[in-house]
Formats: structure tokens, sequence, C-alpha cells
């Protein structure tokens, strides 16, 4: 396997910039997930590194070596798609086989035959190998496209959305096998998701991308605890994270339109105007709890609940465990947990406070 780094990649499509000046390495054997919305210029960076697409400025490099000079198949990497890109008229064993068989590898059958069968029983498809894929479902398929890459040992693994046409109980089995699959061949992979549910269960790290730009990255505890910026806070944990302005007065924080105070923050450098981040497992109904507010909706999950809570014009948004025998319009007591603040500037940057 191979470690890889993109250095200031930009890559422009006639007046827009799909990606600005994006720098990030990836360890070998790392599993590393490229986070963001549509069109955030994910797609376009697994492309530049495969080779399919050529950056306008920048440079791509597999241990510490420039490879823009490449073609796609001299840069000796599998790619896994969003569709599974399988020929429905052949066996899954020869869907597998056919990497191996290309005139550029000419691989040995019993060597083929070696790598396939292991590639299965990884997969759990080996009762699957005579079956034509046309005969299976979506998530066989995905399996199936999941073990071309995997038969090829390539040196570096680009999954692009791989999951996201498959219903969820599927997705979430394939997340753990998909993981599990990446520390037992120790690959390094490059996986692209829009789903932060996937990229803090998989990611050894993350990047965060918008609208081409590189905004954070690290592992998934510093994404989730540590957000660079508003649309980081945002893009992960669910429910959402509560953001209140706020302000400070006489070494009181104020939420702006509610009843919630709360002291400042020692040694902080907080403006007098800034943006307050709650995550919503951090406000906890107790019976005799700082503040209180009425329940302005309810949303049942079975693990657990999720409260609307209004306190003055805010709604917070609230976890609890299990259903709940709260109703629209009850009053409730609750606290704010002080140590898991967020505090944002007005235009969203994070404020670090001690």
């Amino acid at each position: 396997m191979s470690s890889v780094e993109l250095r200031n990649i930009t890559k422009r499509f006639k007046d827009v910039t799909a990606l600005d000046d994006v720098s990030f390495s990836i360890n070998d054997g790392e599993f590393f997930v490229l986070l963001g919305p549509t069109g955030a210029g994910k797609t376009t960076t697994l492309r530049i590194i495969a080779g399919l697409e050529h950056q306008d400025e920048g440079s791509v490099l597999f241990d510490g070596e420039p490879v823009d000079h490449l073609i796609p198949s001299d840069r000796d990497i599998a790619f896994v798609f969003q569709q599974y890109s399988l020929y429905p008229t052949m066996t899954v064993y020869d869907n597998l086989a056919f990497p191996l068989r290309s005139p550029m590898r000419r691989t040995p059958e019993p060597e083929i035959r070696r790598r396939v069968e292991r590639a299965a029983e990884t997969l759990h498809i080996t009762h699957l190998l005579d079956r034509k894929t046309a005969n299976l479902s979506g998530g066989e398929m995905q399996r199936v496209s999941i073990g071309r890459a995997i038969v090829r040992e390539p040196r570096v693994f680009l999954m692009d959305e791989p999951l996201s046409n498959l219903d969820a109980k599927l997705r979430e089995a394939l997340r753990v096998e998909l993981k599990h699959i990446q520390k037992t061949v120790n690959s390094t992979t490059l996986f692209v998701t829009h789903d932060q549910i996937e990229a803090l269960t998989m990611a050894d790290r993350i990047g965060v991308l918008r609208e081409g730009h590189l905004i954070q990255v690290g592992t998934p505890d510093d994404i989730y605890d540590r957000p660079a910026d508003t649309f980081v806070a945002q893009l992960v944990g669910t429910p959402r994270i509560n953001l209140l302005k706020a302000s400070r007065d006489n070494g009181t924080l104020h939420v702006d339109e509610s009843t919630i105070r709360l002291p400042v923050p020692q040694g902080d450098h907080l403006p007098f105007s800034f943006i307050l981040g709650v995550r919503p497992e951090d406000v906890k109904l107790s019976e005799r709890g700082e503040f209180g507010g009425q329940i302005a909706l309810i949303e049942p999950l079975g693990v657990e609940t999720i409260l609307h809570i209004r306190s003055g014009e805010q709604s917070l948004l609230s976890i609890v465990a299990g259903m709940t025998n709260l109703r629209i319009g009850d009053e409730v007591r609750f606290d704010i947990n002080r140590n898991r603040l967020h505090y944002f500037q007005s235009d969203g940057v994070r404020i670090p406070v001690s």
C-alpha cells in the first residue's frame, strides 16, 4: 500500500472552481473519509487522484513521488463507484477475476483463483461465485464491486459513495464490514460520502470539503468536539447542534431572546456578540434544572426521543433515552453542560476558549 498526498490542488471547469488550493495527506494503511455535501468537490478529488481528471494546479504524490504524469492504468489504484459497474452476463467469479485477466496483468489462473476465493470469503459471497450478477440484490452487487477492487491488491482504494444506493440496514451492515476489511488488508483507502454517520463511524481521519475548499482535517473526535466553524458543527451530529445568537455583559453570557444566562468562561476572548453552540446531548432534563422551557415538539425514535424545548423565542433540541411520557406544551426544567459549549464568531469561525 502507499501514502497519498495532495499539494495545492486547484481544478476549474470553465468558470467554476471545483477545487481551490486543496492540500491533505493520507497515511499508508489509513481509512480517510472525505465528507461534504453534493457539489463540494469530493468526486473531482477522487478522479484527480485516479488520473481520470487532471488538475490545473498542484500535484498528486504516492509515497512522496509525483504521479501527475502517469495515466490511470499506471497509478495502480482501485476505484469503487456509486454504481456497481458489473458485467451482468458474467458469473460473480468471472466478474471478480476480470481485472486480473487483463492483457496488462496476465495473472496466472491459480493466482486468480486464490485471490478471488480469498476476496469472496472476506465479503461473505463465496456461495454466490457461480451466480450471474444480473440475479443479485443491490447489496450483493456492491459486495462484488468491492471484491473486484480487493483482488487487484492496489496501492490505493478510492470509493465514491459506494453505500448510498443501499437501504439503511444494509448500509449499516456494510459500514462495519468495510471497516473490518480495510483493517484486515491494511489498505490505504479514500472514501467519499455526504453521510456524516459513515464518516464518523468508519474514518481514522476526516477531511471536510465545502464548495471546493478544505475546511478541516482531523479525527472523528476532532471534527465532532472541535469543529472549525458552524458549517462543520452542523454537518456532523444527529440531531443537529443548537446554534444560538448570544452576547456577553459583565461576566454573564446571554442567549438572545431567551431566559438562558450562563457565566462567561474564564480566560475567554469572546466578543460582545457571538454564536453559542450546544449539542443536544448536552441539554439535560432535570427536575431541579437551572433553566425552564416548554415542549414544542416531540420526535420519538425508539432508542431515544428528540425534544424541541422552547425558551423564550429560542428553541433548543434535547435528547432523552428511550420513549417519553412528555407531551407538547409540558413545562420542563433543564441544565446545559457548560464544559462542552462551542463558541463561534458571527462569521461562523470557531473561537478557541480555554
